[in-house]
């Protein structure tokens, strides 16, 4: 069984029971060459966020029988309402700006039809690419808006999608300790090779407000290689240790 599921199942039961979203005020609007700037690339990211999940809930389902990880389940439904309402709250924040929704990016279609390829390690490995190179993403979308009400909003999503890090991160090195080193290598370095070629079509996507918060695209794509590193690949040390904690 999977350890530390009854504190993720804690952390996401008290977090489904808080309010969302960013108040309004007299700061709370874009000015038009913002509004020129984020429109299309937000509407593509509001895209991302948004799906029924019931692929990934299917997959959770199997996995948990497998396994005999009964709390999997509940806590992969409540995920992925927190994903849906990631997806509300810049719905909303759209229609006050008259940000037109959009239509199926290649981004979106490459990253669906990954995740039905396999089970629930693959959705894992696929789920937190999209959130690592998303935080940098947000980030850097607050950095280039004066909008209040935007900042606040990716400072929310910004906070939750690290606790979705922190658990799909927890979930991923536990699972790949239990497997033989080649195939630990292995695993590695494709899903590198998928984070970097995704993170190279984010940049080519919304390279404009990338640029306006002041990254190259070689500082975007160590900055997102940063963040895989710090949270995939822990020192020798650390993985060490919490192998051997989950031993005792």
């Amino acid at each position: 069984m999977l350890t530390n599921l009854r504190i993720w199942l804690n952390h996401f039961e008290y977090h489904a029971e808080q309010p969302r979203g960013a108040a309004r005020g007299p700061m709370s609007a874009l000015r038009p060459e913002e509004r020129r700037l984020i429109a299309g690339s937000i509407a593509t990211f509001q895209l991302g966020e948004q799906s029924a999940g019931s692929g990934l809930l299917r997959a959770a389902y199997r996995f948990a029988a497998a396994r005999g990880d009964e709390l999997l389940p509940r806590i992969t439904e409540l995920f992925i309402r927190e994903e849906q309402r990631h997806a509300r709250l810049l719905r909303v924040f759209m229609e006050e700006h008259g940000i037109r929704a959009k239509g199926l990016h290649w981004t979106d279609v490459l990253f669906r039809r990954a995740r039905r390829l396999a089970g629930f390690e693959l959705y894992l490995h696929v789920l937190i690419t999209a959130e690592l190179i998303g935080n940098v993403y947000y980030r850097a979308l607050e950095s280039v808006t004066g909008c209040q009400r935007l900042r606040e909003l990716c400072r929310t999503l910004v906070a939750d999608e690290l606790a979705h890090i922190g658990y799909e991160s927890e979930l991923i090195l536990e699972l790949r300790a239990r497997k033989p080193a080649a195939r630990r290598s292995l695993i590695r370095l494709t899903h590198r090779a998928f984070f970097y070629g995704t993170a190279c079509a984010v940049w080519i996507s919304h390279r404009a407000v990338l640029r306006r918060a002041g990254y190259s695209a070689a500082g975007f794509l160590r900055c997102c290689g940063d963040q895989y590193a710090f949270h995939l690949d822990p020192p020798a040390a650390w993985s060490g240790a919490a192998a051997e904690s989950r031993r005792r």
